[in-house]
Order: C-alpha cells, then structure tokens, then sequence
C-alpha cells in the first residue's frame, strides 16, 4: 500500500513559513518522499501501519491550510502514468565567437 500525503499550507507570514518547513521536514523524517511539491508518498505494508501513521500526520498537522491523504494499493500506484514535456533552454550551444562593437 501507499500513502499519498497532499497539502497546501500558507506561506505568507514568516510563523506560515515555519510552519510549512516544519511539516514538509516532519514527513521526510518519518519516511515520505517527494513526488511533486507538496505530493509525498510513503510505501506501508498494511492498513494497521498505514492507520498508524495517517494518525500521527493528524497529530502533526500545521494549524492552517488544508490537507488531503489517500491509501492506494501498490498495483494502483504503478499504473500512474508521467508525462513530462520538452526541456526548453535559451542557452547557445555552438562554439562561435560573436563581438558586437
């Protein structure tokens, strides 16, 4: 099983800000990693486990913002499928030298 773990806290005061850090280290700590910014997810072996930890995300929540778990299988989690688009970059590759005077 996997435990998805989305939130979306505030970060415009530096207490928010805190907060949020505070959060995002607490779920790296017990385990979680980043899929996307402010997607973790975390491999269980159960539900007794994943109960266990959804519990203690509860009592560790910031104060404000809003939070959304999931427990999905590990067949349901395989079949996400990503996409990423084409990396565009300004950068010129050639070996020419150009002086604009």
């Amino acid at each position: 099983m996997r435990i998805l773990v989305m939130f979306d806290l505030p970060t415009v005061s530096s207490a928010e800000k805190r907060e949020y850090r505070k959060f995002r280290k607490y779920l790296i700590m017990i385990g979680f990693q980043m899929l996307q910014e402010s997607v973790y997810s975390k491999l269980v072996l159960n539900t007794t486990s994943a109960n266990l930890i959804m519990n203690n995300i509860r009592n560790n929540k910031p104060p404000e913002g809003s939070l959304f778990m999931l427990t999905i299988t590990e067949k349901q989690f395989a079949k996400m499928e990503v996409l990423v688009g084409e990396k565009h970059s300004e950068v010129i590759d050639t070996t020419e030298r150009i002086i604009i005077l």
